[in-house]
């Protein structure tokens, strides 16, 4: 289907940016595929991501990146760019301020479309996912003590289900621990990252896949 098209399923099914709060109720969880694992109570940390959706010539495709080999944490991970909110910030305002400083994408090429579902982390966060549209792929510029790569995956690839599987990994004296991974190229999106894209396959799309979508190529 068109750009058109996808930008308007975009608009229909996200939640409104305007109506976002910071107390929002997480609606996924790396708990999802682990709900045997314990999950502290806790005050969760807000944070939010933004997901740069780009009409490409060739089809949408989405901005990603590859965090830097020199991180403490998550060192090289694919990831989307973003971090916690600081105080008195939106998650939108949030988003659009991680992805300038990680990579230097001018928030005035982005045009919010919408939020997807807040994202609990096993580590404490609550990710919102801000989804924004581009008209054409951005100058970009990574920031490297933060980002090693920027790079753009199909959004019709990230979209169907048949790209994602459940892996696993054990940790000495815990329990098996499961999550959404997608492979692309050369390229392993695993974790929270996958974990946001499955669940935004889903809201847009439904729960189940469908032999309607992987033939409109999730458009």
């Amino acid at each position: 289907m068109s750009l058109a098209t996808l930008r308007e399923r975009l608009i229909e099914q996200l939640e409104p940016a305007g109506s976002w709060t910071a107390d929002r109720a997480p609606a996924r969880s790396d708990f999802d595929l682990n709900p045997d694992a314990e999950r502290p109570v806790r005050t969760l940390r807000p944070a939010a991501v933004l997901i740069p959706v780009i009409a490409g010539p060739e089809g949408a495709v989405v901005l990603m990146t590859r965090r830097s080999d020199s991180l403490a944490s998550h060192t090289g991970q694919i990831a989307f760019a973003g971090g916690r909110l600081d105080p008195g910030e939106t998650a939108v305002e949030a988003a659009l301020r991680e992805a300038f400083e990680e990579v230097a994408l001018d928030p005035a090429l982005v045009e919010v479309l919408g939020v997807g579902d807040a994202y609990e982390t096993g580590t404490g966060f609550l990710v919102t996912p801000v989804i924004g549209w581009l008209t054409a792929t951005p100058a970009t510029t990574p920031s490297l003590d933060e980002v090693a790569e920027v790079f753009e995956v199909p959004w019709d690839y990230l979209m169907d289900p048949a790209n994602h599987r459940r892996d696993s990994y054990d940790r000495e004296g815990q329990p098996r621990r499961w999550y959404w991974a997608i492979t692309h190229e050369e390229r392993y999106i695993w974790g929270v990252t996958a974990g946001i894209v499955r669940a935004l396959r889903t809201r847009l799309y439904g729960e189940d896949a469908s032999a309607d979508v992987v033939a409109e190529d999730a458009a």
